[in-house]
């Protein structure tokens, strides 16, 4: 079993100033249920390179014991300060692609084209396509094998405009997320703000916020049998 994380290389909010990237929690989380389950993980980003990391998502109080691990993993540690470059890379050698979130997923991850033809390929050949939180962003301008939006039709959860407007950042993002997964047709479902929502549609699964991590991360897996 090989899956594919790729991660934002957008390190910025907009025009605020403020760092972000990818939340940490959404990454190593379902990171090592796939390593326990014994798969192969490679980690991949728009840019490759060094993956800028949100500053918030590192905060020592509450710290998730996954985040800690990865801290703690030296191999892991390198494989996010020299991430795959995802214009390099086909969707062949892997079983699924997981697409964590960040706000910084809002800026590069919905026009990278390459990621869009890696994940339109992969669905098309089998692949489970999954993301959490501001994850889905970068399901966008993915397609199915008709050529409409993968998302219309199907079960998409993704970050809630109400949960965007509480971390307050609703002015800052290039777009509500939400409203755009639901103009392209999605069946949109979510649950609490904050409370932790997956859902699967087959091979494509997706989650609500940071919380959902661990359930994406086990419908994946079921995902790929």
């Amino acid at each position: 079993m090989k899956i594919l994380i790729v991660l934002t290389s957008h390190g910025v909010i907009g025009e605020t100033g403020h760092p972000t990237g990818v939340w940490m929690e959404e990454l190593t989380t379902p990171y090592y249920a796939f390593i326990d389950a014994g798969a192969e993980v490679d980690l991949a980003s728009t840019a490759g390179g060094q993956v800028p990391v949100d500053p918030n998502s590192m905060a020592e109080k509450d710290r998730p014991e996954s985040v800690e691990r990865f801290l703690d993993d030296a191999p892991a540690m390198e494989k996010l300060k020299h991430s795959l470059n995802v214009d390099h890379l086909t969707a062949d050698p892997y079983d699924a692609v997981f697409l964590p979130g960040g706000h910084g997923t809002m800026w590069d991850l919905p026009e990278n084209t390459a990621l869009a033809d890696l994940l339109t390929t992969a669905f098309a050949e089998g692949k489970v396509v999954a993301a959490v939180c501001h994850g889905p962003a970068g399901l966008v301008n993915v397609k199915d094998t008709e050529g409409k939006p993968l998302v219309a039709g199907r079960k998409v959860s993704a970050f809630t405009n109400s949960e965007e407007e509480a971390a307050g950042l609703t002015h800052a993002v290039p777009f509500l997320l939400e409203t755009r997964i639901r103009d392209l047709g999605a069946l949109y479902e979510r649950g609490p703000d904050f409370q932790p929502h997956a859902v699967r549609d087959g091979r494509l699964v997706t989650g609500q916020n940071p919380a959902s991590s661990p359930r994406v991360a086990e419908l994946v897996l079921e995902a790929i049998g």
